[in-house]
């Protein structure tokens, strides 16, 4: 099997779950505070690595690689939206 074709397949395995998080509403802070703290607002993997102040290598944030990361950072800007839209909250601390 070709490499683009398990690229499809692989896309049309997961719409399920894309549509599903695309189209989650937030209804409740406890939720939408949860899912703030939980998804990070920058790659977590991205790094400089230095030893002695002086830079060896730059790991790329892998996030990207992840094939739901754009529906899993619109869910977290949702539930952000969430809190300062409808709750009045502060959500600097998010950020």
């Amino acid at each position: 099997m070709s490499s683009f074709i398990q690229m499809q397949l692989h896309k049309d395995l997961l719409h399920p779950v894309r549509e599903w998080l695309e189209t989650l509403e937030i209804h409740n802070s406890k939720l939408a505070h949860f899912l703030c703290k939980a998804i990070p607002a920058q790659c977590p993997f991205e790094r400089d690595i230095t030893v002695f102040g002086r830079k060896l290598f730059h790991i790329p944030p892998m996030c990207k690689l992840n094939p739901l990361y754009e529906e899993v950072v619109g869910l977290r800007f949702r539930a952000l939206c969430y809190l300062a839209d409808e709750c009045g909250e502060d959500v600097t601390a998010y950020c």
